[in-house]
């Protein structure tokens, strides 16, 4: 069963790859960043930053995402480091990407990152009818009316 839950964790964020990401070390906010995915690597993702931004020391790291239509969620923990090799710093390279750096793929403040997937907790809403009538007249609701929740490792 947690391989379904852990396969529509990644589909969607394929389809909305927006997460908040905090490093675990200090007590920064967390900020938004957009995941860079790849269909083969399902136990790793980047991010393009700027040498200078809060996340950019990487190290332990928690990640958090919500689906577009609010029925997956997932805190994914994690490591992040500074990803070195030219081939994946080019292979998600796009318009977009290039928007925020002045110098393009040689801008000195361009830094890609690589969150290395350890464990994650996975709720994926699917409320059942019952449950539904239930929320709709105020009648105790169990959790398992309301979806799935695992915990995956990577």
């Amino acid at each position: 069963m947690s391989n379904d839950i852990r396969k529509q964790m990644w589909l969607a964020m394929a389809e909305s790859p927006y997460v908040m990401v905090s490093l675990n070390k200090n007590a920064d906010h967390s900020e938004p960043m957009r995941a860079q995915l790849d269909k083969d690597a399902d136990n790793c993702f980047w991010f393009y930053t700027k040498r200078d931004n809060r996340i950019a020391d990487g190290g332990k790291t928690t990640v958090t995402f919500t689906s577009k239509d609010h029925d997956v969620f997932a805190c994914i923990i994690g490591d992040l480091s500074e990803e070195t090799d030219q081939d994946v710093v080019d292979k998600y390279w796009s318009n977009q990407v290039e928007a925020w750096y002045e110098g393009g793929k040689s801008d000195p403040k361009l830094k890609m990152m690589r969150f290395d997937l350890k464990n994650a907790e996975v709720w994926q809403v699917d409320t059942s009818i019952t449950g539904m009538l239930k929320l709709a007249t105020g009648a105790k609701v169990d959790s398992d009316e309301m979806g799935e929740h695992q915990k995956i490792s990577f």
